[in-house]
């Protein structure tokens, strides 16, 4: 069932990340860490060693060598995330730009008073 779960989890962060153009550790860190008790700091670095060629691989290294990294969920997330880009990608240049701005900035918005408040 993992497999299923962290597998949807890409897809939905590569949507976004197509859709509204946002880095998937904006979904991610949020989603491993609330929706599937991961600490900050392995959510972090877990999301992080998804971007390993070439962007994160010095900083996701150092999370690895302090047992942050769970290297099967960032390999499933991967490639949920490959397909949701896509998809995300064909939605976003299909809709308005208004409605995407809307999409975007409730995005974030949420995602940040999620954050704040930790509810």
């Amino acid at each position: 069932m993992p497999f299923l779960y962290f597998s949807l989890l890409g897809m939905i962060a590569g949507a976004f990340s197509g859709l509204v153009g946002i880095g998937g550790g904006i979904i991610l860190v949020p989603a491993l860490v609330f929706l599937f008790g991961f600490s900050q700091q392995a959510a972090q670095g877990t999301t992080l060693s998804l971007l390993v060629l070439p962007i994160g691989l010095l900083g996701a290294l150092e999370y690895y060598r302090h047992g942050y990294v769970d290297l099967k969920v960032a390999a499933l997330i991967c490639l949920g995330f490959v397909l949701g880009n896509l998809l995300g990608a064909k939605l976003a240049l299909v809709l308005p730009t208004a409605l995407l701005e809307k999409i975007f900035g409730g995005t974030l918005l949420i995602l940040g008073l999620k954050m704040l408040i930790g509810v």
